[in-house]
């Protein structure tokens, strides 16, 4: 069973601390086992890679690392680093023959300015 994290991938995020401190970017990846996610341009790390097979070559990569994701926070609408909030909202839903229901979602909100992220 994996764990339920408030980052997602595609979500916009802000380094809060360490060497990156202020630096925004994407979130490519995130592994919920580990707490630790892929941001685009930040935490970047020089790997040392030998020649591969099929005439792959051998150097020295610049690469991102991972993080771990208490060190981001997610930015809102208005380009501000926000916490993450859920709230349950009713929605109509159809059924394959056309009667409608209600039933509930999550939606995530940001708790700075309420709005949906």
């Amino acid at each position: 069973m994996s764990k339920k994290l408030k980052i997602r991938k595609g979500d916009t995020v802000q380094i809060i601390t360490g060497k990156d401190r202020g630096q925004t970017g994407k979130v490519i990846k995130v592994l919920p086992d580990s707490d630790r996610i892929l941001v685009e341009g930040v935490n970047r790390v020089k790997r040392h890679t030998k020649a591969g097979q099929g005439g792959q070559a051998g150097g020295i990569v610049t690469q991102e690392a991972y993080i771990h994701i208490s060190n981001v926070m997610v930015v809102g609408d208005d380009g501000k680093a926000t916490r993450v909030g859920k709230r349950r909202e009713t929605v109509d839903k159809n059924r394959p023959d056309g009667t409608t229901y209600a039933a509930t979602r999550g939606v995530r909100v940001s708790s700075r300015t309420g709005k949906d992220i």
